[in-house]
C-alpha cells in the first residue's frame, strides 16, 4: 500500500489525489530500497509503473532537506523527447503540493531559452542525453550538487547510439549522489560497462523475467503475400475489429507514410509518428491521439517511444520487428495493467523465421488467423523445423561422388514454390529507441472467430505455438 510508505506527507496528500493505493510489484520492491539511499539497477517491463517507483524516491530525498542555494539536485535522463514530456508529466503531478520545480531539456527547442531555464536552478532537470551533453560541453549546466541521478530505458539508450553522451554527463556529476537505473532488457552488450562506470555497488532487482508480456495480451498472426496484401489486411482489421485506440508499426519510414495515407483515403481517422517529423507536428498527432481527434497511428519503433495513450487495445505489426525485445516494446503497449489486448503480425515468407525466432525466445503462445476474403496465396512453410522455422530440402549429392564427400556442402531450398525458408536476420539487430507508454484500456471486442477461420492442418503454425 502506497499509504505504508515512509513518505514526506506532502508526497503522500499527492498520491492519495492521484488514486494511488496498492503498489505494483516494481514498486514495492524498488522503493524502500531506493528510500534507503541504495544505488539500485531494476529491469522492469514497460506498463509496470516504474516512472512512480523513481520518483518517489528522488522526491522524499528533495523534500527531506532544504537546500536553496545549490544547483540542480535531481536529474532525469531518458532516451527520447516524448518519453522525457511523459516522465515531467508524472513528476508535476506528483509534486503538485511541494514547491520543487523542473525544466525539460530536450532536443528541438531553443538553446538559449533551455539555458535561461537551467539558470533558475530548478531542483530536477529531465533531458535526453544528446541536448543535456551540448549544455555539458557549453557550461549551461552545474551538477556538481546533484543528489539523485535516474537513467530511465538505458538499453534504449545504448541501442541509440546514447551511451558516450550519458557518460559524459555522470562524470560531471557529483560522487556522492545516489543512482538510480532501470530498464526493460538486460542484454546489451555495453549495459554491464555502464552499470559499473556508472553505479556505486549497486543492488540488482531484475523483475521482468527479461522477456514477460501480459497474460492478458493476446498474439494472432496473419501471414501475407506482400506489402500490398498487408495494406489489404491492416484495412479490413481495422474496418472489423472492435477497439478503442490502435497502433500500427512499420519498419522504415517511407512505409509508414504510404501506409497512413492509404488509410485516410479509406476514411480512416489514422494519424502518422516518425523521426522525419518535426516536434510541433509529433506532440500535435500524440495529443490528437490522446484527446480522440484520431484513433489510429501508424509509427515507427523510434517516434513511438514514450507515448501514453490510454484505451490502446490493439497493435498491429505491418512489419515483423526485428528482434524479440523490439516486439515487446511493440505490443506491450496494449492490454496495460492487466487489461485485454490483441496484438496481430502480418508474417510474409520472407519473415517468417523471424518471427518462428520472436516466438520462440519470447515463449509466445500465438494464434495463427485468416481472414477468408483476404486469404492470399502463401500459406506458411509446408514443413518446419523443431525451432519453428521453415524446414527446406537437403541438395542430394550428384552420382558417382564419393560418400565422404556427401556432407561437405550442403544447401537447402524452398519447401516449396513461390515462398522462402527467410533468412534469420535476428542476430543483427539496428534500431533506435525509446519508452515507454503507461495507459490502460478495458474495451470490449468482438471475438476474433468473426473476421476469419484458423487454419490447422499443414500450417507450419503447430511448432510456432506454445506447448503448454
Amino acid at each position: 500500500m502506497f499509504s505504508s510508505l515512509s513518505i514526506d506527507s506532502r508526497l503522500q496528500k499527492a498520491t492519495d489525489s492521484l488514486g494511488y493505493t496498492e503498489l505494483t510489484p516494481v514498486q514495492a520492491q524498488s522503493i524502500p530500497r531506493a528510500l534507503e539511499g541504495k544505488d539500485l539497477v531494476v529491469g522492469a517491463n514497460t506498463g509496470t509503473g516504474k516512472t512512480v517507483a523513481f520518483l518517489i524516491p528522488a522526491l522524499q530525498k528533495l523534500l527531506a532537506k532544504d537546500a536553496p542555494q545549490t544547483g540542480t539536485r535531481a536529474l532525469i535522463l531518458v532516451p527520447t523527447r516524448e518519453l522525457a514530456r511523459q516522465v515531467s508529466k508524472h513528476l508535476q503531478q506528483l509534486a503538485r503540493f511541494t514547491h520543487l520545480k523542473y525544466a525539460l531539456i530536450v532536443g528541438g527547442e531553443e538553446f538559449k531559452f533551455q539555458q535561461a531555464l537551467i539558470r533558475k536552478n530548478p531542483e530536477f532537470l529531465i533531458a535526453t542525453p544528446g541536448r543535456l551533453a551540448e549544455h555539458v560541453r557549453k557550461g549551461s549546466v552545474d551538477l556538481n550538487d546533484l543528489e539523485v541521478l535516474i537513467l530511465d530505458e538505458a538499453d534504449q539508450m545504448l541501442d541509440q547510439g546514447l551511451g558516450e553522451d550519458v557518460l559524459a554527463i555522470t562524470e560531471q556529476c557529483a560522487a556522492t549522489r545516489q543512482t538510480l537505473l532501470y530498464s526493460a532488457t538486460m542484454r546489451n552488450k555495453n549495459l554491464g560497462e555502464m552499470i559499473q562506470q556508472v553505479l556505486n555497488d549497486p543492488e540488482s532487482l531484475i523483475l521482468n523475467a527479461d522477456r514477460q508480456l501480459n497474460s492478458e495480451l493476446r498474439h494472432q498472426i496473419i501471414v501475407a503475400d506482400d506489402s500490398h496484401h498487408k495494406t489489404q489486411l491492416v484495412s479490413w482489421l481495422l474496418e472489423q475489429e472492435t477497439y478503442s485506440k490502435a497502433i500500427i508499426f512499420a519498419n522504415t519510414k517511407v512505409q509508414a507514410d504510404s501506409l497512413a495515407g492509404k488509410l485516410r483515403y479509406r476514411g480512416l481517422k489514422a494519424g502518422i509518428l516518425h523521426g522525419d517529423l518535426s516536434q510541433e507536428i509529433r506532440t500535435h498527432v500524440t495529443q490528437q491521439m490522446k484527446n480522440g481527434s484520431i484513433n489510429i497511428l501508424v509509427a515507427s519503433d523510434v517516434a513511438a517511444r514514450g507515448l501514453d495513450i490510454k484505451d490502446l487495445d490493439l497493435v498491429i505489426n505491418f512489419d515483423v520487428p526485428r528482434s524479440g525485445d523490439e516486439y515487446t516494446h511493440r505490443v506491450g503497449r496494449s492490454g496495460r495493467a492487466g487489461a485485454s489486448g490483441l496484438a496481430i503480425s502480418l508474417v510474409s515468407a520472407t519473415e517468417w523465421n523471424l518471427m518462428a525466432s520472436i516466438s520462440r525466445y519470447l515463449k509466445l503462445e500465438t494464434q495463427p488467423r485468416v481472414i477468408k476474403a483476404l486469404e492470399g496465396k502463401y500459406k506458411g512453410p509446408a514443413k518446419v523445423k523443431s525451432s519453428g522455422k521453415a524446414a527446406g530440402k537437403k541438395k542430394k549429392p550428384a552420382s558417382g561422388k564419393k560418400k565422404s564427400d556427401k556432407n561437405q556442402k550442403k544447401r537447402s531450398s524452398p519447401g516449396t514454390s513461390g515462398q522462402s525458408s527467410g533468412k534469420n536476420p535476428s542476430h543483427s539487430r539496428q534500431h533506435g529507441g525509446g519508452t515507454q507508454s503507461r495507459g490502460e484500456g478495458t474495451p470490449s471486442r468482438r471475438a476474433p472467430t468473426k473476421a476469419g477461420s484458423e487454419n490447422t492442418s499443414g500450417d507450419g503454425f503447430g511448432l510456432i505455438r506454445k506447448k503448454k
